[in-house]
């Protein structure tokens, strides 16, 4: 039986990964900063080792990747550390494979491809045109480099239980405490937004294929849908009422005056005005069928998680 280490297990994507392995019946270790998030999570499922530690640390990523063969990196930095941390952050976890003899798969976005006006295929030559572009390309060529046996998977924008750092999360939390919601970019261009369920499953299903390593895989979302879609659908699921605002990108420079983070969403609105959408041609055709869940389905499935999470606060 595989022995997986989750990196990012506190996040969204990290938390549907562990999910996702459990159902499988393989060991896993939750790893963390904050150890009281990790309980929170996984206290109930006596299958997953929770750890606490600094991924920065090199005791703490050595003792944690012991005897595992397997390295799931989901960790998300702030997007003003991007510059500082993203590269020391993916060297260190390189280390920690070659000393684990692990292999390594790896959630990736979107951004090393700049810009598309097409469906974009895993063998599109990247060409990124935002400093975050050019910095998760920079990360992909460490990891290629390496000689680390690797798994990259590229992902649109995810929502879903736990993901706290996306666009369509951030209008959700509003939408649950019933205050004036936002939603952030053009609402009448259609974009993909995937659930992190779905991506977990395409990504654990790569990771336990020898044959998948070595190479990049586009995973899509159910399909691109609007903003407008998505505020109706989640009217209809929470009875909301309350006006939803939109975040345009002179609202955003607006606030970076004030906010950092603010101020680092606006380089990359040019997605929502110029989606970029992945082709999944390439998984179907080694894999199979893609996870799709659909987007109301996903939608409910999140905000009930919400739900939980508030009731348990109060």
């Amino acid at each position: 039986m595989k022995n997986a280490l989750v990196l990012g297990a506190s996040g969204g994507m990290g938390f549907a990964i562990v999910m996702e392995l459990i159902k499988r019946g393989i060991k896993v270790t939750a790893f963390a900063r904050s150890n009281s998030k990790l309980e929170k999570l996984f206290a109930a499922y006596p299958e997953v080792t929770i750890y606490s530690g600094d991924v920065f640390n090199k005791r703490d990523l050595e003792e944690a990747v012991k005897h595992k063969n397997i390295i799931f990196h989901a960790i998300n930095l702030p997007y003003p550390e991007w510059e500082s941390k993203l590269v020391p952050l993916t060297e260190n976890i390189i280390r920690a494979a070659k000393f684990a003899k692990a292999k390594l798969a790896v959630v990736d976005n979107i951004y090393a491809y700049g810009k598309s006006e097409s469906l974009v295929v895993e063998t599109q030559v990247k060409q990124p045109h935002t400093k975050k572009g050019k910095l998760r390309l920079q990360v992909e060529k460490c990891i290629k480099n390496s000689g680390v046996s690797y798994v990259i998977t590229h992902f649109p924008d995810f929502y879903g239980p736990h993901a706290e750092n996306t666009q369509l999360n951030y209008t959700l939390r509003s939408v649950v405490q019933n205050r004036r919601a936002q939603f952030i970019g053009n609402p009448a261009i259609a974009r993909e937004h995937l659930f992190t369920l779905d991506g977990a499953k395409a990504l654990v299903e790569l990771s336990l294929r020898d044959d998948a390593y070595g190479q990049n895989w586009n995973i899509p979302a159910s399909h691109p849908i609007s903003g407008n879609e998505l505020i109706t659908q989640i009217r209809e699921l929470t009875e909301f009422k309350k006006k939803v605002s939109i975040v345009t990108t002179n609202l955003l420079r607006f606030l970076g005056i004030y906010d950092r983070q603010m101020r680092e969403f606006v380089e990359m609105q040019y997605l929502n005005e110029q989606p970029v959408i992945l082709s999944g041609e390439k998984y179907t055709k080694w894999i199979g069928p893609l996870p799709k869940t659909p987007y109301k389905e996903g939608l409910k499935i999140t905000i009930e998680a919400y739900k939980n999470q508030f009731y348990s606060e109060m």
